[in-house]
């Protein structure tokens, strides 16, 4: 099945916010580069569509996870919060976050600065109307890998904590091949 297969499945997903969901879908294919962009510069998907990529591959663990730890949460919260959690990653319409250079992007200095999730919950929650607990796993879901995370510690949400390891788990393993035994590895070096 292709990314763009892929993508329009998850979006059958969606129900109760169909219309506010497809508004946000029209903007960011027409106006954005959400279907091109790349998850990374440095660390993950440095290619084209790569942020896609990544964005249905935790969509799709995170909907896994669902069905083993917590089958109250809704579907269609977990497509909302998998697939649009790093859309920030795009920049602004006529502004991207990246450029592409030969074969490679590299970071747009030319942007206005924000981080990644406050403006992936900006973008999104201008068209989609959200829960708290979308809010905080939209806007936490990086856990406690960065410093501004630590505030919530202990106070994450059952999304939020499902998100983090989604998002963490399909970055190492699916898309960087690590296997447990290199991810200690890795982590013992830093």
């Amino acid at each position: 099945m292709s990314v763009i297969d892929e993508y329009k499945e998850l979006q059958t997903k969606i129900v109760e916010r169909k219309k506010d969901f497809q508004d946000f879908i029209t903007f960011l294919e027409t106006k954005t580069t959400w279907l091109s962009a790349p998850a990374s510069t440095r660390y993950h998907l440095n290619c084209e569509q790569g942020l896609l990529k990544h964005s249905i591959g935790v969509t799709k663990t995170l909907l896994r996870l669902r069905t083993l730890l917590a089958p109250q949460i809704s579907e269609e919260s977990c497509v909302i919060v998998a697939l649009f959690h790093d859309v920030g990653k795009i920049g602004m319409p006529g502004t991207p976050r990246y450029l592409k250079q030969n074969d490679k992007y590299v970071y747009n200095k030319d942007q206005v600065e924000m981080q990644i999730a406050n403006r992936s919950l900006y973008l999104v929650s201008k068209y989609i109307p959200l829960t708290d607990e979308e809010a905080q796993a939209i806007l936490y879901h990086d856990g406690q890998y960065i410093q501004e995370n630590k505030y919530i510690a202990h106070k994450e949400c059952p999304l939020t904590l499902l998100l983090t390891f989604a998002d963490t788990w399909t970055a190492a393993t699916e898309e960087e091949g690590r296997t447990i035994q290199e991810n200690k590895r890795y982590y013992r070096r830093e």
